[in-house]
Parts: C-alpha cells; structure tokens; sequence
C-alpha cells in the first residue's frame, strides 16, 4: 500500500498460486477500512476508470496474478486513519478454493511502485 494522508487508499501484491487449480481472489477486508473492494481500471472511450470487480480476480494455476495501480488492485476506502509510511496493516483475502488468507501489508511512501510477493 501507499501512504496516504486521505480517506481512500489502494493495496498491490503479486498473488502466487502454486496449485494445479485455477483460483480466484473472491474478496478483501480489513479493519483500516470502513469498506474493502477487488478493483480495476477499464478504457471507457477515450478515459481510463476504474470499477470494482465482477466475480473476482482469477489467478490461474501455476502463475501469478498482478495487483498494481492502473490495473486489479484492492481499494479501501473510508480509512480510520491516514496510511503511514513504515506502518503495517492486516489484510485479510478470501480465494474461491485457497480459502482466507490474512496478510500484513507495509505501508510504502507515496507514489512507490512494485508490489510485494504474497505467496497462495
């Protein structure tokens, strides 16, 4: 995640599935947030926007899935509090076949690009 001195932030993650199996990231939650969403951006004529996901994020057997801004992410939205640089905070990831999965994600400085490897 990104610091953020406002009530919306977004999370990224490389989500890897070691399994034989097709999965997907059905949904998210955490308590830094009044409301957690799967998202992503889609070209809408000629702007880019994004929307929450319809059905969750597959994350194909064998592979990776990528949550980076631009792209599928995780939006909290109404944070408690302002995201700090260097704090962490629980994410919990609920999979249609790997079940729930709860995470700790470090909170990088704004603007900071890359996502952590979050193993499945």
């Amino acid at each position: 995640a990104r610091a953020t001195p406002v009530k919306v932030g977004g999370a990224f993650m490389l989500l890897q599935n070691t399994g034989k199996t097709d999965d997907r990231l059905l949904k998210a939650a955490s308590p830094v947030a009044e409301h957690v969403e799967l998202h992503e951006h889609v070209m809408d004529g000629n702007a880019m926007r994004m929307r929450p996901v319809e059905g969750g994020i597959p994350v194909p057997a064998g592979q990776m899935a990528e949550l980076q801004p631009g792209g599928y992410h995780v939006m909290l939205i109404g944070l408690k509090h302002p995201l700090k640089e260097g704090e962490h905070f629980p994410l919990t990831l609920t999979f249609e076949k790997a079940g729930t999965v709860t995470i700790q994600v470090p909170v990088l400085k704004p603007g900071a690009t890359g996502a952590m490897p979050m193993g499945k």
